[in-house]
């Protein structure tokens, strides 16, 4: 049976579409697959086509990461620290930028461009005062300073804004002849409506987090309280240096991400749809 014209006007696309995914994913593969490898081979096979394929697979690799690097403590710690970030941010950026999308006050033209010039502002410029700050209060080496400081985020702030601008008045102002206050109408109304932004801030929010590695060396001074990606860098600089180890470690410190995108994909696809309909 003969394809049509467009079909075949898109094979193209489509094959290179595939090409770009597999060069994207081809990192991923050799992480899992040198997870399993005895270490002698994660480095030995790297240049052949074998790197891709797990020779003499074994679960040695993850108890030697857990054993060395201590994973459990870790993975506890960023657990920790990654949902208390993301779970106030989602309530203080969702009520923050429902406010400047609901409740015009005068001068909110002006914090809104604040709050999106912040947006370009890096951690990397703002570290050393904002330590400062956290050693001043006590707070180093603690959960809380890994948790505070990225409660609020700027641009968290304006991706709700920007999901909240579009939902009909109507429906809030249906709510509050009913009898709903301000509050009520965001919780009733806003929040349901507004579940793909919810997901993309979450995703995004734990990807940031779970990631962070610089801001984790400067306020930790041991493994009590510090997250996963120190982890990594005790394996790379502690001797002996075993990649199949590293490699156990990264498969690790990644799955969680993996599954939580695989969770909220739905929403976070909306997300995207929705925002290319409205731009």
């Amino acid at each position: 049976m003969a394809l049509p014209a467009r079909g075949i006007r898109s094979v193209p696309s489509y094959i290179l579409r595939i090409a770009l995914a597999l060069v994207f994913l081809f990192p991923l593969i050799f992480m899992i697959v040198g997870a399993f490898k005895p270490n002698e081979l994660v480095l030995a096979e790297a240049n052949t086509l074998r790197a891709f394929w797990p020779t003499a697979a074994s679960f040695d690799n993850f108890v030697s990461a857990f054993r060395r690097a201590r994973f459990g403590q870790l993975f506890i710690n960023s657990v920790i620290i990654s949902t208390f970030t993301v779970g106030l941010g989602l309530i203080v950026n969702s009520m923050f930028g429902y406010g400047l999308s609901r409740l015009p006050f005068r001068g909110s033209r002006f914090v809104l461009l604040g709050v999106i010039g912040l947006t370009i502002i890096p951690l990397e410029s703002v570290a050393i005062p904002l330590l400062w700050m956290m050693s001043e209060a006590g707070l180093r080496n603690t959960y809380a300073v890994q948790i505070l400081p990225f409660i609020a985020n700027p641009l968290f702030i304006y991706l709700f804004y920007t999901f909240f601008i579009p939902i009909p008045r109507d429906l809030e102002d249906a709510a509050r002849i009913d009898g709903a206050g301000t509050f009520r109408t965001f919780v009733q109304i806003a929040m349901p409506l507004s579940k793909p932004a919810y997901a993309t801030v979450a995703i995004l929010s734990y990807m940031f987090i779970w990631g962070q590695l610089l801001w984790p060396v400067l306020v930790t001074a041991g493994p009590r309280v510090r997250p996963l990606p120190l982890g990594i860098s005790v394996l790379i600089h502690q001797p002996p240096i075993n990649w199949g180890d590293v490699m156990a470690f990264a498969f690790m410190m990644t799955l969680p991400l993996l599954i939580l995108f695989i969770v909220f994909q739905r929403w976070f696809v909306q997300s995207v749809a929705s925002s290319g309909v409205k731009g």
